[in-house]
């Protein structure tokens, strides 16, 4: 059974695997994503939550108060179609919209299954940001959804 928690300190490693092993929204250079970078998007920019399932990290969220963003959103590629993704999306977003009413906004990479996923979940394609679609979620359409 998978358990969706707020991330800790421990889960730092066990994040940056799964943020290692993924398919798609690969990083060019994954020496620009550190442990560092995670534990100030996780503990002093925002918050993170894990998916667990058998004391191992299988998915994780975080998001980033200060720019307003989906910092990530990644499930290992092992655990994929299990509804892990959305049900981090989904305690991220409630949470965001708990401290702000800020539109929210994310990157990802055009024709991946998180470009599907971020359309069906009601994010508004608004234009690039480098290479990747910038989507958008506005606090009322997240209310509307609900």
């Amino acid at each position: 059974m998978i358990e969706i928690r707020e991330a800790v300190k421990k889960d730092l490693e066990a994040i940056m695997e799964v943020r290692f092993s993924v398919t798609e929204n690969v990083l060019s250079n994954p020496e620009l994503v550190t442990i560092d970078d995670c534990d100030a998007y996780i503990f002093s920019r925002g918050k993170g939550w894990v998916a667990v399932e058998n004391d191992k990290v299988v998915g994780f969220s975080i998001v980033d108060l200060v720019e307003n963003n989906i910092w990530a959103l990644f499930v290992h590629p092992n655990f994929a179609e299990k509804g892990i993704g959305r049900k981090l999306h989904n305690v991220m977003l409630d949470w965001y919209f708990t401290q702000t009413t800020q539109t929210v906004w994310l990157g990802t990479d055009p024709g991946t299954r998180a470009e599907t996923f971020y359309r069906k979940s009601g994010w508004q394609h608004v234009g690039m940001y480098g290479n990747e679609y910038k989507f958008e979620m506005t606090f009322e359409r997240w209310c509307q959804q609900k």
